[in-house]
């Protein structure tokens, strides 16, 4: 199977809030729950976000488990010992993607794996592994590569987890690792409908309480998505950017000039330029000295915030192709 995708990660990596991140390194959860598809298939490292979990929420979760793992005959888990924080853990491999009404409803798996679809979008996981030496290190929002150099190191020191009971997903074409996507399922089988199981209160309650744990998380999930496609559009618009940096050094005007015939470039930076990430401080700063829109003066940024400006040329220039 191929680990390169259409995002064209090389090393893709997912932040995880504890004690989520460490129940899927370990192998106990099985299924990655978001308000998005998966965009990667193959392996997906796991890095723990930095909020220490609260005792109620790790309560919750490692009862949810035992609840679902009971109803596939598995009374003896093991869960992790402790659930260190801002650490790289280890990978898995993700196989696939479907819709929370699709899995619920998947009869060629466990009734304990249907009952983890809690989320809009499910990420099927096999085959975990954690770090021998959990790394320290950032992690980002949405799904982001890794430093080769943490890469390098981490890819020495995995070590084989003994999941409580392996899964494997059935890829509908084993030849096509993105067979296996929202939608596949219900092709497959139409006539599929989620089995009514009698269920206990024990797992009831389970269930509702790993549900309202997940939901402190929930609404951050997407904006996360969101910002992280943005960084990805910034990363590309400063490229841009430095180039438009050179004609500002120069006295110039940006390429194709846009005091000529229209003012819309210089409304697009004066809306954006008002109040702008500078980079070079990691504060906000205020573009005070733009020119306003219509104007005739030249366009050039104080020399302060030379850095800010660019990214922020960088971002303009890209919006205003895409319209």
């Amino acid at each position: 199977m191929t680990e390169r995708n259409s995002w064209n990660y090389r090393n893709p990596c997912l932040t995880m809030h504890q004690p989520w991140a460490s129940l899927l390194v370990y192998g106990i959860k099985r299924i990655e729950g978001r308000s998005w598809p998966a965009p990667i298939r193959g392996r997906l490292w796991i890095h723990a976000a930095s909020k220490v979990p609260d005792e109620a929420t790790v309560k919750a979760m490692e009862e949810f488990y035992r609840e679902i793992y009971a109803v596939d005959g598995i009374y003896d888990l093991k869960f992790p010992e402790n659930y260190p924080v801002s650490r790289l853990l280890g990978c898995v491999q993700v196989v696939g993607c479907s819709k929370r009404e699709e899995l619920a409803c998947w009869k060629e798996v466990s009734e304990g794996v249907r009952l983890e679809a809690l989320t809009d979008f499910c990420w099927l996981c096999e085959q975990p592994q954690k770090l021998l030496v959990p790394f320290e290190m950032r992690g980002n929002q949405g799904v982001y590569d890794l430093e080769r150099k943490i890469y390098e190191a981490a890819v020495r020191g995995l070590a084989p987890v003994e999941s409580p009971l392996p899964i494997k997903f059935p890829l509908p074409n084993p030849r096509n690792p993105f067979s296996l996507k929202p939608g596949s399922i219900f092709t497959r089988f139409p006539e599929s409908k989620a089995t009514e199981m009698e269920k206990s209160s024990a797992l009831s309650s389970a269930i509702a309480g790993a549900q309202a744990a997940a939901t402190q998380f929930s609404k951050k999930d997407q904006s996360s998505h969101n910002d992280a496609i943005q960084n990805r559009n910034i990363i590309n618009a400063k490229r841009i950017g430095q180039f438009e940096s050179k004609s500002w050094e120069n006295n110039k005007s940006p390429a194709g000039n846009f005091n000529k015939g229209s003012n819309r470039g210089t409304q697009l930076f004066v809306k954006q330029g008002q109040s702008s990430y500078s980079e070079h401080d990691g504060r906000i700063s205020s573009h005070n000295q733009l020119p306003r829109a219509g104007s005739n003066q030249h366009l050039r940024p104080p020399s302060k915030v030379c850095k800010s400006w660019t990214i922020t040329v960088g971002i303009d220039l890209c919006s205003s192709l895409e319209r």
